[in-house]
């Protein structure tokens, strides 16, 4: 099947991003990518929420701070040039009592550390933004929260790089690897470097290589709920308060890109890796080892994962979800909901060690692979700057091996 000198494993928004910034900076190298399914944004990237957030959650020691912050500026600069659908209605993060006042202000000394414009707004301002809004008070405003089509994202990625001379391999699985020879359902194909961008089983791909030994992935469900009534009773993206204890946001209200109104998602525990629905791609070994993790998080409580657990699986009755949302907002016509939405699945990192969720990028590789172990919401809009990083740190343990090859070539002579 040829030789290349990067082969990507795994064509979500990462994958995609990443080969194209290496045809960018190598534009006579061979890339490939592969992928098991028949086309790009098969998993969480296409069933991701569109949104492009800007960067104020995350405290400012974190990767995810600067990839937020400049991947939104990237990935809006990459929609307006290629004239892809973007909806830059601005986001308003609301309290509902007292106590979330004080997290409205973590949120603004974060944003203010990240670099980020957090405005304040008392309830009066608030709702010439959005007169269905409701706050205790106060509110902030995000005026650079937009929404984008991540399909249509990924689908222009993959078109250009293409044109470019990336080379794509649809329904292809990787199966094992010998060296630099992967062998796939197609085939063997070798190449000089591997990276791993394979989503809800980068970590046991990377287990194959040695590396992420301490690390496993647990799915979680997201679901939406479109509402069906009209697209005018929200004007814009309207969030909660979080917990800043764990990696979710709460159920918010989304306005995409057409500017329909979805509430959502929920974080329930999957059963397995791709859980989507009924017994649909159910494996037993992945069902033994999620049920194993999940358990001991439930019986020792881990980041409160038993509280989690509960309130999310009863977000599966609608009335439940839908009352969650109405906290944020004067009225709604709570009939006006249709179905739920196609489900994602979030690939949450867990170290197996502290039972703790990991919320950051997480890296591991060497001079032959990288493996994104951990490419944590909101990673697709921190897709952009987070690829020109990961081949930063690819050329770098290139360089060094070669540094190091060279220097023992060089002692032999001597000796």
């Amino acid at each position: 099947m040829g030789k290349y000198d990067y082969l990507i494993i795994g064509a979500g928004i990462i994958g995609l991003t990443i080969a194209r910034e290496l045809i960018r900076r190598y534009p006579r190298k061979r890339i490939c990518v592969i992928e098991k399914e028949d086309q790009v944004a098969m998993h969480s990237s296409g069933r991701n929420s569109g949104v492009l957030h800007a960067g104020f959650y995350y405290s400012s020691d974190s990767l995810k701070a600067r990839f937020t912050r400049d991947g939104n500026i990237a990935m809006t600069r990459f929609c307006e040039e290629n004239r892809l659908k973007i909806n830059k209605c601005g986001k308003l993060i609301v309290a509902v009592n007292e106590e979330e006042l004080a997290g409205l202000e973590e949120l603004k000394r974060r944003g203010d550390r990240n670099g980020v414009e957090l405005v304040w707004l008392d309830l009066e301002e608030a709702r010439k933004i959005d007169p269905n809004v409701f706050t205790f008070q106060r509110a902030l405003y995000s005026p650079n929260t937009s929404s984008v089509d991540p399909v249509e994202v990924c689908q222009q990625m993959k078109w250009e790089s293409s044109r470019s001379g990336v080379e794509f391999r649809f329904n292809t699985v990787y199966l094992r690897h010998n060296n630099n020879q992967l062998v796939t359902n197609h085939g063997i194909i070798e190449c000089d470097y591997v990276i791993n961008t394979a989503g809800l089983y980068a970590d046991k791909i990377a287990h194959k290589y040695g590396f992420g030994k301490k690390f496993t992935i647990i799915p979680f469900k997201g679901i939406y709920l479109k509402y069906t009534k009209n697209k005018s009773d929200v004007m814009t993206h309207i969030y909660p308060v979080p917990n800043l204890n764990n990696p979710f946001l709460g159920v918010h209200f989304t306005k995409t890109v057409d500017n329909s109104i979805k509430i959502g998602p929920t974080a329930i525990p999957a059963l397995w890796r791709e859980n989507y629905s009924g017994l649909h791609r159910f494996k037993s070994s992945e069902f033994i080892q999620i049920l194993y993790y999940e358990a001991k998080l439930f019986l020792k409580n881990s980041f409160n994962f038993r509280r989690l657990a509960l309130e999310e699986v009863k977000k599966y009755k609608k009335t439940n979800f839908i009352h969650l949302s109405l906290k944020m907002i004067r009225h709604l016509d709570i009939e006006g909901f249709g179905d739920f939405l196609k489900p994602g699945i979030r690939a949450q990192l867990l170290n197996k060690e502290t039972l703790e969720l990991v919320q950051d990028f997480v890296l591991e590789g060497d001079h032959q692979s990288m493996h994104v172990l951990n490419a944590v919401s909101p990673a697709f809009t921190c897709s952009i700057p987070f690829a020109e990083y990961v081949v930063d740190e690819i050329i770098k343990n290139q360089k060094q091996n070669f540094i190091q090859s060279d220097s023992v070539r060089y002692r032999k002579i001597d000796y």
